[in-house]
């Protein structure tokens, strides 16, 4: 029993006062990421008795995360691990019959597809693949799981290379790539080879490859969805990138229906601009799915589609809701369509009917652990969902919604740990931007203890995206910043979503900009309610929040230091070395760089760099493929260069975001407070 529990336990007997249990708690610290637990990928059974649910946590000696399945009943009982063991186990699927799950696990080396059969415990590993499958989906009757995975090929080599001497000892050999994209953020180097469609039976067996050719299946954009069975188990429809420039439009892809009996393809859509998610209804006569007409804008609402089975009569559902549409499944009747959306910072769970009408059915999905979005659900026959919830209080846990009921956590990952800590207490703000009085929203994170008669210091984070909203959701980091004796501002300026697309897009070909003046007035807000030392002000934000945290400090010296983690510097050499530099070129700016210099310039983190006088630390992972550490390398340089007081901090190993290791993701915020506590001045 830990500590905190303890307290817990000795409250409830009566072994203590009230006051106590307060005089017990401390604030929040940086080991304290190796005891925060989050859940993810909660699935429901058919029959809405039960939720599978991945419970991640961190290992803090092997400094690693892991990630294991956990079982609890609807009503929150009863809730006990599937498997254990430091390894991961994720994407779980219950059977159409609710009898056996499948899910995917490295326990055994590579990670494989598992399934359980849920009456006896037995589980048997039912491929034998030397590649990663994603998004598996059971066949109707049981008796096939789909899924993807990728095809190697052999890598391009040009000309022939003698062979060593025997017993030589050769350096490593060449690489050689002819592809647009050979390095992904999180990935590394891409293998060669293209991502297809498989079935195996659900007894195991040998994996048939469905789809062929040099295209990649399983969707646009970065990421790869999941496959939808037609209710008669003879046809699966994916998402697809089967056009010969796929390279160039990282966002376009197409649905199509494929044949399980001999893989033949027919092509449902045919527009410039993602078509994904796909799901067939119930009586097979109908496909739900999500996209937009792309109109090479930096911001586009996803919108929910419907159509025919044969791709005719394609219309959009979603008009109501002037927000993108994240995940869809329609209900087990057939007369409406379950999504998730975000509105004003909180990600709300909707049944949208076939007319268009919707209510909101639950709110705060969220995976935890950031102050971003996220989170997914699923739903049962009943009715019944499930949901993954973050909220200032609850870092990540389980809630179900019964029909006709109300939404309830039916886990508490967490609440021993936060029974035993003093969070900073969240509260929402609204402010006028001084450039056109525009709306804007964020939230405060008060110190713990907080006392509005002292004067704090305040630190202003910004996210990244920049098309992603921070909303009011547990943000581990920001809790640490807090817990050092800080007021955080976290906001979202305009091009933040959830707040409608024509506010997305007022940074369209035009960002960083106007943004420094949502952010500017956010911190006269906070200083006009009394408790923050106007003297005493930083600044700090990842990707796009370390674009603007440069901009900031390039057209205003009101902050006493900055931290830049994970920044673009230089659009120019953005758009020539980053993983997503089609989508640079194509979304973010009007063109190549070389034909619209002055454009890029402007934009350039270094056009304000001659204006910096803030003590400014930058830090990003060595293996960050997102905004490549040569970004950040020619800041540091242009400050040093200056006589700006600076210092580059780079992380082995990481990628984008610096979450790769526990231990990175501490010495984030270990770093942050040793930086802004050097020029942080005593406040009375």
């Amino acid at each position: 029993m830990t500590f905190a529990r303890l307290i817990l336990v000795g409250s409830a007997l009566g072994l203590w006062p009230a006051a106590g249990l307060a005089a017990q708690q401390t604030k929040l610290g940086p080991m304290d990421v190796f005891q925060l637990e989050y859940a993810s990928s909660p699935m429901i059974s058919p029959d809405g008795q039960s939720v599978v649910y991945v419970r991640e946590y961190f290992d803090v000696m092997t400094d690693r995360r892991y990630s294991n399945l956990w079982l609890v009943k609807s009503d929150g009982t009863d809730n006990r691990p599937i498997t254990t063991g430091k390894y991961n186990d994720g994407s779980p699927r219950w059977s159409p019959d609710g009898k056996r799950l499948a899910y995917v696990s490295n326990r055994e080396g590579s990670p494989q597809i598992y399934v359980r059969w849920m009456d006896d415990g037995q589980t048997a590993a039912i491929t034998r693949i030397q590649e990663p499958p994603s998004g598996l989906a059971w066949s109707p009757d049981g008796s096939w799981i789909a899924f993807f995975k990728l095809v190697s090929e052999a890598p391009l080599v040009i000309g022939q290379l003698p062979p060593p001497p025997a017993g030589a000892q050769w350096a490593p050999p060449a690489k050689y790539t002819d592809k647009l994209v050979f390095r992904f953020d999180g990935v590394g180097e891409i293998p060669p080879g293209y991502t297809h469609l498989f079935v195996v039976p659900s007894e195991g067996g040998t994996a048939r490859q469905l789809t062929s050719g040099n295209y990649h299946h399983g969707g646009g954009g970065f990421g790869v969805g999941s496959p939808s069975w037609s209710p008669d188990g003879r046809a699966i429809v994916i998402p697809a990138r089967r056009k010969a420039d796929a390279e160039k439009t990282m966002l376009e892809s197409e649905l199509f229906e494929v044949s399980v009996a001999d893989g033949q393809l027919k092509q449902l859509t045919d527009r410039f601009g993602p078509d994904q998610s796909p799901a067939i209804s119930p009586d097979g006569r109908t496909i739900a799915y999500t996209g937009f007409d792309d109109r090479k804008q930096g911001y586009q609402n996803t919108l929910l589609y419907l159509m025919n089975r044969d791709g005719t009569a394609r219309r959009v559902l979603s008009s109501r809701i002037d927000n993108s549409i994240n995940e869809i499944e329609w209900a087990a009747d057939g007369r409406g369509i379950y999504l998730s959306y975000d509105e004003q910072g909180v990600t709300r769970v909707a049944l949208m009917a076939l007319d268009g009408s919707f209510r909101v059915l639950g709110r705060d999905l969220g995976t935890g652990g950031s102050g971003y979005g996220g989170g997914t659900f699923s739903t049962a026959r009943d009715g019944s969902i499930a949901m993954t919830v973050s909220t200032p209080q609850v870092p990540g846990d389980v809630a179900v919604i019964r029909p006709g009921g109300a939404q309830r956590n039916v886990t508490a990952l967490n609440a021993d740990l936060i029974a035993g800590r003093e969070l900073g207490q969240v509260e929402e703000l609204w402010w006028n931007s001084s450039k056109d009085q525009r709306r804007i929203q964020g939230w405060i994170i008060k110190p713990p203890g907080f006392n509005p008669a002292r004067k704090y210091p305040l630190i202003l984070e910004i996210h990244g995206g920049p098309f992603a909203n921070y909303g009011p959701r547990f943000d581990v980091e920001k809790q640490l910043m807090a817990a050092e004796g800080f007021v955080v501002l976290y906001t979202n300026p305009r091009g933040s979503t959830s707040y409608g697309e024509e506010f997305g897009n007022l940074i369209h070909h035009a960002y960083p900009g106007d943004d420094f003046f949502d952010l500017n007035s956010g911190v006269d807000a906070v200083i006009a309610k009394g408790y923050v030392d106007d003297n005493n002000l930083f600044v700090t934000g990842g990707s796009g929040g370390g674009v603007l945290t440069a901009w900031m400090i390039g057209n205003t010296n009101r902050f006493k230091a900055a931290l830049a983690f994970y920044p673009v510097i230089n659009w120019y050499s953005f758009v020539l070395t980053a993983d997503m530099s089609a989508m640079g070129v194509s979304h973010w700016f009007p063109g190549f760089p070389w034909d619209h210099v002055e454009h890029y310039e402007k934009r350039s983190l270094l056009s304000v760099v001659k204006n910096v006088t803030t003590p400014t630390l930058i830090m990003t992972g060595e293996e960050d493929y997102r905004t490549p550490m040569s970004e950040s390398e020619q800041y540091y340089k242009a400050l040093k260069l200056r006589g700006v007081e600076s210092v580059l901090v780079r992380v082995p190993g990481e990628a984008h975001g610096i979450w790769g290791r526990p231990s990175h993701a501490m010495a984030k915020m270990t770093t942050l407070h040793g930086w802004f506590a050097k020029y942080r001045s005593q406040t009375p």
